[in-house]
């Protein structure tokens, strides 16, 4: 299983970034992809999961109206836009995959069993 974060970087408050999660190595549409995000000094936490096999979508309440989770399976790759940003949603933000298992779907990191190398998002104020 391989995952690729991509497309972080600094922007304003208010202003958008879309991150990118190439995958591979695994069987793209039997699984979740989740989006999470760890601050310094804070635990990782889950922001946004969507499942191939159905397409249900699950968001943070932190986040809910601001970004939205999204699937290419022909692309093998799930996005994250990020709208009206925020200096809080300043972290590293890492992609993570896991069988469509469980029947409920959450982005707890626990359930999560393969991990890309993360993305940095910075937003100033």
């Amino acid at each position: 299983v391989q995952l690729v974060e991509s497309g972080g970087g600094l922007v304003q408050a208010g202003g958008s970034l879309r991150l990118s999660c190439a995958a591979s190595g695994f069987a793209f549409d039997d699984y979740v992809i989740g989006w999470f995000r760890q601050a310094p000094g804070k635990e990782r936490e889950g922001v946004s999961c969507i499942s191939n096999l159905d397409g249900h979508t699950y968001y943070a309440d932190s986040v809910k109206g601001r970004f939205t989770i999204s699937s290419d399976a022909a692309q093998n790759t799930v996005y994250l836009q990020m709208n009206s940003l925020k200096p809080e949603d300043t972290a590293v933000y890492y992609c993570a995959a896991r069988p469509d298992t469980i029947v409920i779907l959450t982005a707890d990191p626990a359930d999560f069993e393969s991990w890309g190398q993360g993305t940095q998002v910075t937003v100033s104020s």
